[in-house]
């Protein structure tokens, strides 16, 4: 347990955080959070956005977005929009959107998860099946694991060569086809709490991506950092390695006018009925186990076995889980009240995800002991106390 200045990390999200800890008057959140604003009656950001949205005219949003694919839509069929689809909810409703409603030719582009589970491999196919063409990409798999090792321990979170590749392979596929429509999901960081200044635009640059996405250190920065641990050595990052980590040179991009959009900006965002549009168009199918570990939900982040430690860890760092974030969610969709998300975090909140621990161990190759070890080291002080052995947390929400 130790404070985030003395904490040997390359996250440059932690040295933000605030030592004291409150949670959203509406929601579940509080503002451990990175980037998460609240106003002067404690309401956070994605709150206020959620009352937000009810004031805007999604008809004329919608024109907006009917004018774009006007400009993009190809006359002969050939490929027009690149959607990032793991053929989960919401790339399904947004791709199944695209070609039926609007008449696009959207190519979907799969960066393929750690290690595909069941129910995540069908989803997958079934959403290629029910007619949306695909590439599946799949990285070179010891540099992959590598990488993700080494932001096990330095980002605490081994996610991090995923969100390169999500971010990144859609515009390596827009140059390589020549496509600049890029359509992604939601605005994640105005949705559910985060940095506003894309707030009012349908797109972001890409030079936001190190600040709001990789936690300040993009992928060059994991590498150095890597080969200064021994885990990787130069051999490994020759022959374009990184390029799958990486967006394209911006000449390149420019050069096509290659530009993404997210959907939640002209169309009013809600992940269950996103849920219930792809279970019925694209034959998605939800969590056969009935709920997912860490949560009380059963539809969303289902396709990868190492999914749930990614969860597991922000509820370390930060105090806050999947549980939370589903809650925070449902609050703001008008699902469920905030005594209700109150009682599921207690619940579910930081519930270990044991079920695929051993896989997990195995892919970073690491053992228990160094992945507990690593854990405890990003517990902070202000965040978390000790009483025997059993850590708690000193704010839960209320």
């Amino acid at each position: 347990m130790q404070s985030s200045e003395k904490l040997k990390t390359i996250d440059a999200q932690l040295k933000e955080l605030d030592n004291e800890i409150f949670f959203c008057k509406r929601c579940v959140t509080s503002n451990q959070r990175p980037r998460i604003r609240f106003n002067e009656e404690g309401i956070c950001g994605a709150c206020l956005w959620a009352e937000e949205k009810e004031k805007i005219d999604w008809a004329a949003r919608e024109e907006q977005l009917r004018d774009l694919l006007d400009k993009h839509r190809s006359k002969d069929g050939s490929f027009d929009v690149i959607v990032p689809a793991s053929g989960g909810k919401d790339s399904g409703y947004v791709a199944h959107e695209l070609k039926h409603k609007y008449g696009m030719t959207p190519l979907t582009v799969t960066w393929a998860p750690f290690m595909f589970t069941d129910i995540g491999f069908a989803n997958y196919n079934r959403f290629v099946q029910s007619g949306l063409d695909n590439i599946l990409v799949n990285p070179n798999g010891e540099f992959h694991r590598k990488l993700a090792r080494i932001a096990f321990d330095m980002k605490g979170d081994h996610w991090e060569p995923f969100t390169f590749g999500q971010k990144a392979l859609a515009f390596q596929i827009a140059v390589k086809f020549g496509i600049p429509l890029i359509f992604y999901g939601e605005n994640g960081e105005v949705e559910y709490g985060g940095d506003e200044k894309n707030k009012h635009k349908p797109y972001e640059s890409v030079k936001d991506w190190e600040r709001l996405y990789f936690k300040g250190a993009g992928v060059r920065k994991l590498v150095e950092t890597g080969l200064d641990m021994g885990i990787i050595d130069d051999s490994m990052v020759k022959h374009g390695a990184l390029s799958m980590y990486e967006a394209p040179p911006l000449e390149q991009i420019d050069a096509i006018g290659a530009q993404m959009h997210w959907y939640s900006y002209y169309k009013k965002w809600i992940p269950q009925e996103n849920f219930y549009y792809a279970a019925e168009h694209t034959g998605f199918q939800p969590n056969p186990e009935g709920r997912s570990e860490g949560t009380y939900s059963k539809y969303a982040s289902l396709d990868d076995k190492t999914d749930g430690f990614h969860w597991y860890l922000g509820f370390i760092k930060f105090g806050m889980g999947r549980a939370t974030r589903d809650a925070s969610m449902e609050i703001r969709a008008g699902h469920i009240d905030r005594e209700e998300a109150i009682a599921l975090v207690n619940r579910y909140d930081g519930e270990f995800p044991k079920k695929w621990f051993p896989e997990f161990l195995e892919y970073l190759d690491i053992t228990e002991e160094h992945f507990w070890e690593v854990c405890n080291r990003y517990r902070l002080d202000h965040i978390w106390k000790k009483e025997g052995d059993e850590w708690l947390l000193r704010q839960p929400p209320v």
